[in-house]
């Protein structure tokens, strides 16, 4: 059997970082990664909350999650900027792009993540620390920011890896190397390992992931029922997972995001489903297929994953129709708990539309809304990102329409 050899790339800082790229393409006079500097929501509306901070502002003790006015406390000259999600969504699909021509067996984790499994590949690549660098260089020098690459014999371990030290590393964690960099990290820094958790962890005594692993199963089911399995085999760095890519041939299509803090905010939630939406049914579209079934899916604060779903009442790859349906989804089934990830799940699709007998006029609003939403997407397409949305659909789901659409 081939040695598994996984890459974890992660952007640093990935939202300030990519504002400053676009800042200075802009002609903006300073590098607002070198300057005290924070990306965060808008005071006014009472979204005023540190997303992302400069290395400079980290210094003040700023923190991300805390709120701008806290911020500004601790740093009165701190310079604030507003975030802007379709540049980072641009962002994200450029560096997806460019790490394929690596390896077609890429993962999008996140926004700002991916795996890539290298396994087999040796033929191509004969040392792959130096492929490592050889990456992390290249994006500094095209893209103009940095990543951490991690590598090893799983994910797991390839996680960890690019988490040791940042910016602008490459690490290692193969198996042979657990118990020297692994084990005497505190038991917070185990991934998945969340407050909670690592706060029940050290009730028990176990502050770090050697002692982790020489808990027993039994003891730790006590605890953590089902989980506990999980902790015991990632403190060994076991992990069977496989890296998934997209495969436009399979029957669902999916996003989802970490969140850089734990969200409670319905409407910032929705403002999340929403840009996924456009994202998914942009790729629908591409694909030329039509869903049937719509789902969300949350992780909470605690690492708890749930999810809800519902079908639609035609097969469709409008973006407006699908969005109503995430909106009725989600006034449903959140459970007012704070969110660390979301994402919208396509499933059920199809080549072929087919619809239930509708009258005459209705098949022509419906086939000239489509040709408006074609005429969007290649608009988008070609520049990049969403310019263009129609206005129905950025109002469905704020309290002066909802009742609309139940």
């Amino acid at each position: 059997m081939k040695e598994r050899i996984i890459f974890h790339i992660d952007v640093n800082n990935a939202f300030l970082s990519w504002s400053a790229v676009l800042f200075l393409k802009q002609g903006y006079h300073q590098d607002i990664r070198k300057i005290p500097s924070i990306i965060g929501g808008d005071e006014k509306t009472r979204k005023g909350i540190v997303l992302a901070k400069s290395p400079v502002a980290k210094k003040f003790g700023i923190k991300t999650a805390e709120t701008i006015y806290e911020a500004k406390k601790k740093c009165p000259i701190i310079q604030v900027f507003s975030p802007n999600y379709e540049w980072y969504y641009q962002k994200s699909k450029e560096l997806e792009q460019y790490l394929s021509s690596y390896s077609p067996l890429l993962e999008k984790y996140s926004i700002d993540e991916c795996f890539l499994d290298m396994t087999g590949t040796n033929y191509l690549y004969k040392d792959y620390l130096e492929l490592a660098y050889k990456i992390k260089d290249e994006i500094k020098t095209k893209f103009g920011y940095t990543v951490n690459v991690g590598i090893g014999n799983n994910k797991l371990c390839a996680k960890m890896a690019s988490d040791f030290e940042k910016p602008d590393k490459v690490h290692t964690l193969f198996q042979n190397e657990i118990e020297k960099k692994m084990w005497p990290l505190p038991v917070n820094r185990l991934f998945m390992v969340g407050k909670r958790s690592s706060e029940i962890l050290n009730k028990l005594g176990i502050t770090t992931i050697k002692q982790l692993a020489q808990t027993s199963e039994k003891k730790l089911e006590h605890y953590f029922k089902k989980q506990a399995q999980y902790l015991k085999d990632a403190s060994h760095g076991i992990d069977y997972s496989k890296v998934e890519p997209r495969n436009p041939k399979t029957t669902s299509i999916s996003i989802s995001e970490t969140l850089p803090y734990d969200y409670t905010e319905e409407e910032k939630l929705k403002e999340i489903l929403f840009r996924q939406t456009q994202e998914v049914t942009r790729q629908l579209r591409k694909q030329k297929q039509y869903a049937k079934t719509v789902a969300i899916i949350y992780k909470n604060n605690e690492f708890k994953n749930y999810s809800a779903q519902a079908k639609l009442e035609n097969l469709t790859n409008n973006t407006k129709e699908i969005y109503k349906l995430v909106i009725q989804i989600f006034e449903k089934s959140y459970k007012k708990d704070p969110i660390r990830l979301i994402g919208v799940r396509l499933a059920d699709l199809s080549h072929e539309k087919n619809t239930q007998i509708t009258l005459f006029d209705q098949e022509e609003e419906q086939k000239e809304e489509d040709d408006i939403q074609k005429t969007i997407d290649q608009i988008n397409e070609k520049f990049g990102k969403s310019l263009i949305t129609p206005a129905s659909l950025k109002i469905i789901g704020t309290s002066k329409t909802k009742n609309r659409y139940k």
